[in-house]
């Protein structure tokens, strides 16, 4: 046992993929954006969506339908409620199994896949009847899934394979564009899409997350300003962390020295954050510009009162327990659910930000 959590646990550092949502990283390719968060119709809600706060999104079913759960034993391995995404998260499925009647089992798995692994075993001596995996480490999955009972596995945010039925989380393509395409328009009305550099905050360890999410956004950029040059593109790990993203992009804003006007996209929230602390510890916050994914409320301030970031793809976690909970009783009790249910995204901006989250 020893040399497998060892191996997990150099997995969970390599891997520590959540930790873009987090906001939340899934690897889904169609997402839509309505009055509802759970679908597998693409479709996109722009900058000046319709719903509210406490409309955006709700699940088909609107969440767990009163008692539709009682008596059924779920087990839900949180990535770790130390995140603030994740902690909406979990607290959306702790709500909604309250609602339904379900037996929640929380077992929090604090970004160590090792400490998953112990959580699905545990399930397996309480007799959950399903699980609700949201645990960070793709590559230790079928570990995972082996540990415990051959039950409905609904994923989050990251794929559960072999025993995944369900994949609910983000459209990562899809949120990368829509922020790459705002930051591209902003360019385009302010600067007639003029800039020195453009540098995209990445977690290369997130594997397709980061492929997706990351090249989304430059192609949302460059299906509004044209092409990124070579030259002007600078692809940086910054680890998914507010500290990772301080250090990465400080030291690449020393080496873009001559550069005036910079455009930056981030996978998550932490990294602009770190962003905008590095170039205010050189004095050059008034020359970047950035867009986000996540929408965390990490990520209010600014995107109410920094003129220079330009606003955030929203994933809204607080709703996906409204998409896993039904789907998870739906699976006990020997329904088909699609594959894949995806969150509903948005572009959230000052103009709209009280729209969503008053306040």
């Amino acid at each position: 046992m020893g040399g497998v959590k060892t191996r997990f646990k150099l997995e969970a550092t390599v891997a520590a993929v959540c930790v873009l949502v987090l906001s939340g990283c899934g690897s889904g390719s169609g997402s839509s954006a309505g009055s509802s968060p759970g679908s597998t119709a693409p479709s996109t809600t722009g900058s000046g969506g319709s719903t509210s706060a406490s409309a955006a999104p709700t699940s088909a079913s609107a969440g767990g339908l009163a008692g539709s759960g009682a008596g059924l034993k779920v087990g839900y391995i949180s990535l770790g409620d130390s995140v603030p995404f994740v902690k909406l998260v979990s607290d959306n499925i702790k709500a909604q199994a309250k609602v339904a009647g379900v037996q929640l089992l929380f077992c929090d798995s604090q970004l160590d896949a090792a400490k998953a692994l112990a959580c699905a075993q545990t399930f397996k001596t309480q007799g959950a009847q399903g699980i609700i995996n949201f645990q960070l480490a793709e590559k230790a999955a079928a570990q995972i899934c082996a540990a415990g009972p051959a039950v409905p596995v609904v994923a989050v945010d990251i794929h559960q394979k072999p025993c995944e039925k369900v994949f609910m989380g983000a459209n990562n393509k899809l949120a990368g564009e829509m922020a790459g395409k705002a930051l591209g328009e902003y360019f385009k009305k302010t600067f007639h899409c003029a800039y020195d550099a453009y540098v995209s905050m990445e977690q290369p360890a997130a594997g397709q997350v980061n492929t997706d999410r990351a090249g989304g956004a430059i192609d949302g950029f460059s299906s509004v300003c044209g092409p990124v040059p070579s030259s002007k593109l600078r692809h940086v790990d910054g680890s998914g962390t507010i500290d990772g993203g301080q250090k990465t992009f400080g030291d690449t804003l020393t080496a873009l020295s001559g550069a005036k006007r910079i455009a930056v996209t981030s996978l998550n929230d932490d990294m602009l954050l770190g962003s905008f602390a590095a170039a205010k510890a050189q004095n050059r916050q008034g020359q970047i510009y950035g867009a986000a994914q996540g929408a965390d409320p990490s990520s209010f301030s600014n995107i109410r009162s920094n003129p220079n970031w330009i606003g955030d793809t929203a994933y809204f976690p607080e709703h996906y327990g409204e998409i896993c909970i039904p789907a998870i009783i739906a699976l006990i009790k020997g329904k088909t659910e699609p594959a894949d249910l995806f969150t509903k995204h948005v572009f959230v901006k000052k103009d709209n930000i009280s729209q969503y989250y008053p306040g």
